[in-house]
């Protein structure tokens, strides 16, 4: 993996984390376009640049994670279902992860599910922004679990499981965020220590590319959220839905074209 290379798929990673139209379907397609979907070290590159989007998360609502200790429990709460299930189905997770049309198509349904979400829940835009109670953390935290299935989107879920809580839109996605702090910790962190337990370890080269990485993630992340979070309380869902549905078609059709689609 070159620079260019590394800066591209932080640019796709900074962008697709935090909005519902799956971070893992276009990692698929760049890192596929780009030759390099088989490397093992871009397998670990595209986990360990997550550290940089969630830090964008912390640096635009530093507030938020001062505020109480009772945030934290929250988070925990939310975070519990999806550590649990994680540990317990990993080798299903990871099968599930090898098969390309499981992507397409839960991309291809999640996106017309979305074509239909703010109708469901339009009555939640009256609902004042709040958090939710523990219960309600609980939940979206069941929905997230929902995400492990890859193509679903950990945004979508968790953003849809606030929806279902009386949230509204604002409220919701901004859930979505604090709770993937926690989530894509543990996921970077997991990931670097499976690579130290099998002596793997890094070049001066792939630290430099690391580096980079998640600095472009970090400043795309920061972009994208705060275009999405106005985005998403003026326009809704819609236009991800559509946008999801493409992309799925689009994988489909590259896969049936005998294009070697590799999941990173």
């Amino acid at each position: 993996m070159n620079i260019l290379q590394s800066i591209i798929l932080a640019i796709i990673e900074g962008l697709t984390e935090f909005l519902p139209i799956s971070s893992t379907g276009h990692m698929i397609i760049g890192s596929s376009l780009l030759g390099i979907a088989e490397n093992e070290f871009v397998k670990n590159y595209t986990v360990i640049i997550q550290f940089g989007a969630i830090l964008s998360v912390v640096v635009l609502y530093w507030k938020r994670f001062f505020k109480s200790l009772d945030f934290y429990v929250k988070l925990f709460v939310a975070f519990i279902p999806a550590a649990v299930i994680g540990l317990l189905a990993s080798d299903y997770i990871d099968m599930l992860l090898e098969n390309v049309i499981v992507v397409a198509v839960t991309l291809l349904l999640g996106g017309i599910f979305l074509l239909f979400v703010d109708k469901i829940f339009e009555k939640n835009e009256s609902n004042p922004d709040k958090e939710p109670n523990i219960k309600s953390s609980f939940i979206i935290g069941v929905f997230q679990v929902i995400a492990m299935i890859p193509g679903v989107s950990r945004s979508a879920a968790t953003i849809i499981g606030g929806l279902t809580q009386k949230l509204n839109r604002k409220a919701a996605a901004e859930f979505s965020f604090f709770l993937a702090v926690p989530t894509m910790f543990a996921a970077t962190c997991y990931k670097l220590l499976k690579i130290y337990q099998s002596d793997a370890g890094f070049t001066s080269h792939d630290i430099q590319i690391l580096a980079i990485g998640n600095i472009v993630a970090f400043v795309v992340a920061m972009l994208a959220i705060k275009f999405f979070i106005s985005f998403l309380t003026k326009h809704g869902f819609k236009v991800f839905g559509y946008y999801r549905i493409i992309v799925g078609i689009a994988i489909l059709a590259m896969y049936f074209a005998g294009i070697d689609l590799k999941i990173v």
